[in-house]
């Protein structure tokens, strides 16, 4: 029994969490298999258009190592954004361009569990945004905080 409680607190000390507030990552399981994670999150991004969300790009890590001769469980990063929120504050830094657009990943584990991960608004603002000499707003933090979760309960519900 002992063991059994010992392999158990090994497996969830290595397994991500829904938030680890350290790294600035929030990990959230989905319900769904990579592919459709990764449509119904394209699809909450572009609920959103109106307001100027666009989804820019999907990059298909698994597919890359494939043609490589290599294989890797799926991770599919979808490059999103909002211009009219991001083009003023590159234009005061430019080298925003690096870490802008934002990014979300959808990845399978060695179990076959599906996982979306992104930067928490909270890390935007505490460290991408001063590294460019920028700040964001607590209000505008928090609006970027609402708006990410529920793009992931959208995509993993």
């Amino acid at each position: 029994m002992t063991k059994i409680l010992i392999v158990a607190a090994i497996a969830l000390a290595i397994h991500p969490v829904a938030v680890s507030a350290d790294d600035g990552l929030v990990t959230k399981p989905s319900k769904h298999s990579v592919e459709e994670t990764t449509d119904n999150l394209e699809a909450a991004i572009n609920a959103h258009a109106a307001a100027g969300w666009v989804v820019f790009g999907r990059i298909d890590h698994a597919a890359a190592a494939k043609k490589a001769g290599l294989d890797m469980r799926p991770r599919t990063v979808i490059i999103f954004g909002n211009p009219k929120a991001g083009t003023l504050p590159m234009t005061k830094s430019a080298t925003l361009a690096i870490d802008l657009p934002m990014k979300a990943l959808v990845w399978q584990d060695d179990q076959d569990r599906v996982w979306l991960t992104y930067n928490t608004s909270e890390y935007n603002a505490k460290y991408v945004l001063p590294r460019h000499g920028l700040y964001a707003s607590d209000d505008a933090s928090k609006g970027l905080e609402n708006f990410l979760t529920d793009l992931a309960e959208r995509s993993t519900q």
